[in-house]
């Protein structure tokens, strides 16, 4: 749903400016909406009140550990390691964030799956030529072996990871 104003909607965007209608602009500036229209939110392309409930996500345990380096990490790792690149303003990284927890859980004893924060870590995006996000790379015997862009399914993500670890390099 989008609510689009223009003069002809609102009369009093019609009047000219002047510099003694400073009141009229203040008066402007505070535009309500009808009551209806400020209860209302859109969900899923679905008309819902803000009385709903609200979806919670379950809560994901994430396993913290420190390397010195990436290349330490990945060096040292005894499985495949899927590095997550995401900056926490991108919209499809936030997406992706507990679709990654989910394939990180169903894929643990085949991959590792580690993020890194291009905003925290420029030094490690520009090494890897990180230019969109989010962006993944799978790496083998710590050497990148795969890398994909964007956001996925579930379903997507595995497939192109389960792909990826067949393919003999």
């Amino acid at each position: 749903m989008a609510i689009s104003l223009t003069a002809s909607t609102i009369p009093s965007l019609n009047a000219k400016v002047s510099a003694s209608s400073s009141s009229k602009l203040s008066r402007l500036s505070s535009l309500q909406f009808p009551v209806q229209l400020r209860r209302l939110r859109i969900s899923n392309g679905s008309r819902t009140s803000s009385s709903s409930k609200r979806r919670l996500l379950p809560v994901v345990e994430a396993k913290k550990q420190t390397f010195s380096s990436l290349d330490d990490l990945l060096q040292k790792s005894d499985k495949p390691v899927l590095v997550d690149f995401y900056a926490t303003w991108c919209g499809p990284c936030q997406y992706m964030a507990p679709i990654l927890n989910e394939v990180g859980a169903a894929l643990k004893d085949k991959i590792q799956v580690v993020k890194i924060d291009t905003e925290k870590y420029p030094q490690i995006a520009d090494t890897y030529r990180i230019e969109a996000l989010p962006t993944f790379i799978l790496f083998k015997d710590g050497k990148p072996s795969d890398r994909f862009e964007g956001a996925f399914t579930k379903d997507q993500l595995i497939q192109r990871i389960e792909n990826s670890l067949s393919v003999k390099q």
